[in-house]
Parts: C-alpha cells; structure tokens; sequence
C-alpha cells in the first residue's frame, strides 16, 4: 500500500477543543493553502478562496460571533456568550473556505461548489499529511450574513466550512463506518 493510501485511512477529524499548539508556521500555512488550491476547477475560476484566522485575529473574529449571538439570543447567559466568543480560539489556526461559485455560461454553479468542498477536503488531508489534525465544521455563524459581512465574506459568497487546524491533543479515536453494502450499488448488477 502507498503512503498517500495509508494516510487516507488514517486521516480522522479531531474537534476544535481538542486540538493544540502550536500551529502550523507561515510557511506551513502556504504550503496548506497551495495544496488546497489544487483542486479540479472547471474552467480555472478559482471559485473558492481562503480567510487565515490565526493570533489574535481568532479573537477579533470571535467577538464578531459573540456580539451576533447576542443580538440575536436575548436571554443568552454570559457562559453561552464566552463559548460564542471562543469559537476561533479552540484550535492555533482556523482557515474559512469560501466558495464564489456563481452563473457561468460554460461552468454549472454546482461544479463550482463541488470544487469549493474538494479544497476544504484538501486542506484537512494536508493538515494530516503535514502532521497536524483538522476537523470541517460551519455552525451557525457560517450562515448569519452580519456575521459573514464583518470576517469579509461578500454577499454573493458562502462559507464551504471553517478548518480548524492543530496537534491533537489525544490520539484520535475512529469511529464506525457504513458497510460499503450499504451505501455503493453496481449498476447493471
């Protein structure tokens, strides 16, 4: 079996809260951003790009998501806005993948889409290969426009998901997977 074969059946998602650091450097940071970017991309539109929350920039986001929690949830206690307020601040570097699929006359707005969910899986492999876990999650706040407007998503763009990306802080438990009989039929078969 090949490296590459090993590493995907390895590779599992470790939640934000459980990843530490430190992080990967800036070196690391574009070398995971450059693997992303290698995606299959109908047309080359690049229909997908990437915002770094790293440092304090996690907490700054942070405050944009507990500010709209609250607005939104007038009877939130304190302990439900510090864990809003927290949210980028689990894991050393988080990276929002962003996809830009929109009308095309040649490219279908789904393709583009898929492409923006090929990088966001790229890059969690990549983490992996690097050394580092990951875990692709959106919440709420992937989908609150205030939000997105304040961490600098345009109207016409969408969160693909949020990667939070660290050192697992326990090694990863695995988790069971579907029977292939259930989920892959052979057509003609």
């Amino acid at each position: 079996m090949t490296d590459a074969l090993q590493l995907l059946k390895t590779r599992r998602s470790v939640k934000p809260i459980e990843l530490n650091g430190p992080g990967p450097s800036k070196d690391e940071i574009a070398t995971l951003l450059s693997i992303a970017s290698r995606v299959p991309d109908h047309g080359k539109l690049a229909p997908w790009r990437f915002i770094v929350f790293e440092g304090a920039a996690r907490d700054a986001a942070g405050e944009v998501i507990a500010t709209a929690f609250q607005a939104n949830r007038v009877d939130a206690t304190s302990e439900q806005i510090d864990f809003e307020r927290k949210r980028l601040s689990r894991a050393p570097l988080v990276i929002a993948v962003v996809s830009r699929a929109g009308p095309h006359v040649k490219i279908p707005e789904w393709e583009q889409k898929l492409s923006a969910g090929a990088s966001a899986m790229s890059l969690v492999i990549a983490a992996h290969a690097m050394g580092f876990a990951a875990s692709w999650i959106t919440e709420w706040y992937a989908y609150d426009r205030g939000v997105l407007e304040d961490l600098g998503v345009d109207a016409n763009e969408r969160v693909a998901g949020f990667v939070h990306i660290g050192r697992p802080a326990k090694p990863p438990e695995d988790r069971e997977r579907p029977p292939l009989e259930a989920i892959v039929t052979y057509y003609g078969g």
